[in-house]
């Protein structure tokens, strides 16, 4: 598979990350260099700026929510120095509005964390015109209600009573959900 993607990845293999989960950064940069890319890795929207500005990469997978900002802001930077780049856009919270902007923004695709070297490596070398196959293993319909609960009770800055109102749900019935731990 190796021999495969090197091929398809082309001359440039700049390949910049751009992710506040350090863990998870080191594991997807130590991935991305085994399937023939030259990963650079960033910890925040500052760092993620400083490197597009500097030296441009011919692929980048930026997360949206980053603790210093938007990841959209990594993105517009991207795309405006380096118009054929192909950009991927990781967010913890998947939603059809964040999608949109995210392709606004420049993004060529969209995935939904958790997401592996695999996916990644497949919607960045994804030719334009063909749709992607579908995930392997894709959220559970449980686990999707409960990501878009929590995205709101986070844009609620936290109030059970706002959130509840905006759910249209009992605020018990959400402490109870959110008293429980995260669906598989």
């Amino acid at each position: 598979m190796a021999e495969r993607d090197l091929q398809e990845i082309g001359e440039d293999r700049s390949l910049l990350l751009v992710d506040d989960d350090e863990p998870f950064l080191r594991r997807l940069s130590r991935a991305m260099e085994k399937r023939g890319f030259e990963p650079e890795i960033a910890g925040s929207v500052a760092a993620g700026r400083a490197i597009a500005t500097a030296r441009p990469p011919a692929y980048a997978v930026v997360d949206l929510r980053l603790e210093d900002g938007n990841g959209l802001d990594v993105v517009e930077l991207l795309r405006e120095r380096r118009p054929d780049a192909r950009i991927i856009v990781l967010t913890g919270y998947g939603a059809i509005a964040t999608a949109v902007a995210a392709v606004k923004a420049g993004a060529t695709d969209y995935l939904s964390k958790p997401a592996d070297a695999n996916d990644v490596t497949s919607a960045l070398l994804a030719n334009s015109d063909e749709l992607p196959p579908p995930p392997e293993n894709p959220m559970s319909a449980d686990r999707v209600r409960w990501e878009h609960i929590q995205r709101v009770y986070e844009l609620c800055d936290r109030n059970v009573s706002e959130t509840a109102r905006r759910l249209n749900m009992h605020r018990r019935t959400l402490q109870r959900i959110l008293a429980k731990r995260s669906p598989k």
